[in-house]
């Protein structure tokens, strides 16, 4: 099986139970990814920047435990990885508090720029949107040059687009910051809600189209119980949702579809097959608090 290189930054999570109390965990979009993915029998690598300190270390040991690579994993002595803490609504829906300035995972490029021969070790490479607004513009620059050459040598480009507001110095820069990275993705996992964040709203054929004139070969668009429609070999399929749930916690909903979507397909499952087990994943992670559930839990809905 292809061994894929994930790219971001895991972050101490805080999910708020009752009485104001806190669970301690640990999250991040393409961390998340990365270990639900393991989880679901695919293999991967996380490639970002932590420190010496003991959060930093419960990370490793965490991915080490999970089964997700963690030999490009990079230290930045007396630093502190970011905070988030996870607040729900009565529906489920999650807003964050983020404490992520000085996470050493943003100035990865820069200190650590042997970062680029060690993902051209492998055959698919896989960041979000917050990957990217963690970076200076001259890190995006270097990034966007170096998935290039990499895709011209015949290495794939998977991306979640993950758009968050607040990450972003303007609209007009995110949106020129993504419009490159669409022209450098081969495989897309998006976020329909996202796409309406950033470009206002369209449908999602619009979105499909914007998608495959920039070159993505694939695209998959996450619309929450509304489905999901797939754009591969210049067709459009649709796949609506068979197991809807009342969420606990929607956190990681979309990057656990990404990592169970991606092992599936990995392990050469249909594309209907690869949709199902990504929508099942997610399913199941939005009826238990924090980014990670209990990996005792069933993520498939009983199916094989």
């Amino acid at each position: 099986m292809l061994r894929v290189a994930v790219l971001g930054e895991c972050m101490i999570e805080l999910s708020q139970l009752a009485n104001n109390e806190f669970k301690l965990g640990f999250g991040g979009d393409t961390s998340n990814t990365a270990i639900y993915l393991a989880r679901c029998h695919g293999e991967a690598d996380y490639f970002t920047a932590l420190s010496d300190d003991t959060y930093s270390q419960q990370m490793i040991q965490c991915w080490q435990e999970e089964g997700v690579g963690t030999q490009h994993v990079k230290i930045q002595p007396n630093q502190l990885p970011g905070l988030y803490i996870i607040n729900n609504d009565s529906s489920g829906e999650r807003f964050f508090s983020y404490w992520r300035q000085n996470s050493p995972a943003r100035s990865l490029l820069s200190v650590f720029p042997e970062v680029f021969d060690e993902l051209k070790q492998y055959p698919i490479i896989f960041l979000s949107g917050i990957t990217l607004s963690l970076y200076s513009q001259q890190d995006r620059n270097n990034l966007f040059a170096f998935l290039a050459d990499y895709r011209a040598g015949g290495g794939i480009v998977a991306f979640d687009n993950n758009y968050r507001e607040r990450n972003w110095q303007s609209i007009a820069e995110a949106r020129q910051t993504f419009n490159t990275m669409m022209q450098l993705t081969d495989w897309a996992v998006i976020s329909f809600d996202d796409e309406k964040s950033l470009y206002g709203e369209h449908s999602v054929d619009e979105c499909i189209n914007r998608w495959a004139k920039a070159g993505a070969k694939e695209l998959v668009v996450k619309n929450g119980h509304h489905g999901c429609t797939l754009y591969a070999g210049g067709e459009v399929s649709f796949y609506p949702v068979t197991n809807i749930v009342k969420p606990v916690d929607t956190t990681a909903a979309g990057d656990s579809f990404n990592g169970a979507f991606l092992a599936a397909k990995l392990q050469g499952r249909s594309a209907a097959e690869c949709i199902e087990a990504g929508q099942l994943c997610a399913a199941t992670v939005i009826m238990h608090k924090g980014a990670i559930i209990d990996k005792a839990i069933d993520l498939s809905g009983g199916r094989s």
